[in-house]
């Protein structure tokens, strides 16, 4: 995760070095502004990381760069009015991330300002990029394809839990990706003759819920959608497994982990 932690980071200082003339002759005395729009909520590890990567590049907050945040917490219907305000405040670059409804309101709000995303899907397919090689239009990112990920993630926890023969699979129903990670996750456990149970979750009290409904089912094991939402409630979900006492498989802030 780290390399492409740099990655992003490298992307977005070639999107700021070239919308500085632009700023600079704007707002004369001023200095390069970074819209941050996430579909998720503050995560001070990931926040952390993403000031080390622009002090890497030579911008340090409030000294020669200054950022804009807006966060969705978890509410992906505020995307769109969020990343408009950006665009109207003419921000230098929009750094969307926190999932691809993010990148998405981030290229319906503007055709001309730079905009540096992560995506868990194919940029191409979603539409967001003509192509991975020549991106055009004003995007360009770095994507982590995670529905093929969570086939991987199911044969994990079945390798580390191989006597569940029912497993949960929690899902956020607002997701784009939702029905394919189902589908992916579906077919996985078909091929492993272990059944599959979707719950579903689109809020913090939900999740408990969904809990609740776990144990209901028998689960012997979850595995988690990599989800914004998901990502940036990781303590609420390592306390409720741990709980429980059921084997779980969730992406953390930084990076996939067993919980």
């Amino acid at each position: 995760m780290a390399v492409k932690r740099r990655e992003f980071i490298r992307y977005l200082g070639g999107a700021l070095a070239t919308s500085w003339p632009k700023l600079a002759r704007a707002q004369q005395a001023g200095m390069p502004v970074v819209g941050y729009l996430n579909g998720g909520s503050t995560i001070a590890a990931t926040l952390a990381a993403f000031h080390q990567g622009l002090g890497e590049t030579g911008y340090v907050k409030g000294r020669n760069v200054a950022v804009e945040y807006r966060w969705a917490e978890g509410d992906y219907n505020r995307l769109p009015g969020l990343a408009s305000d950006l665009a109207s405040r003419n921000v230098s670059v929009i750094a969307a991330r926190g999932g691809d409804l993010a990148a998405r309101a981030a290229k319906a709000a503007t055709s001309t300002i730079p905009i540096v995303f992560t995506s868990g899907d194919d940029p191409v397919t979603t539409g967001l990029v003509s192509s991975l090689a020549r991106p055009g239009g004003n995007l360009t990112g770095v994507s982590f394809f995670v529905v093929e990920l969570h086939a991987k993630r199911f044969e994990l926890i079945s390798e580390l839990v191989p006597q569940a023969k029912v497993i949960a699979l929690i899902v956020n129903p607002l997701s784009p990706q939702t029905e394919r990670v189902v589908q992916a996750m579906q077919q996985a456990a078909a091929a492993k003759h272990v059944e599959i149970k979707i719950l579903k979750a689109k809020t913090e009290g939900e999740i408990d819920a969904a809990f609740n409904e776990l144990i209901t089912l028998r689960a012997e094991a979850l595995i988690q959608q990599a989800d914004p939402l998901f990502i940036s409630r990781r303590e609420q979900f390592a306390l409720l497994a741990a709980r429980h006492s059921v084997p779980a498989i969730c992406r953390s802030a930084l990076s996939s982990g067993n919980l």
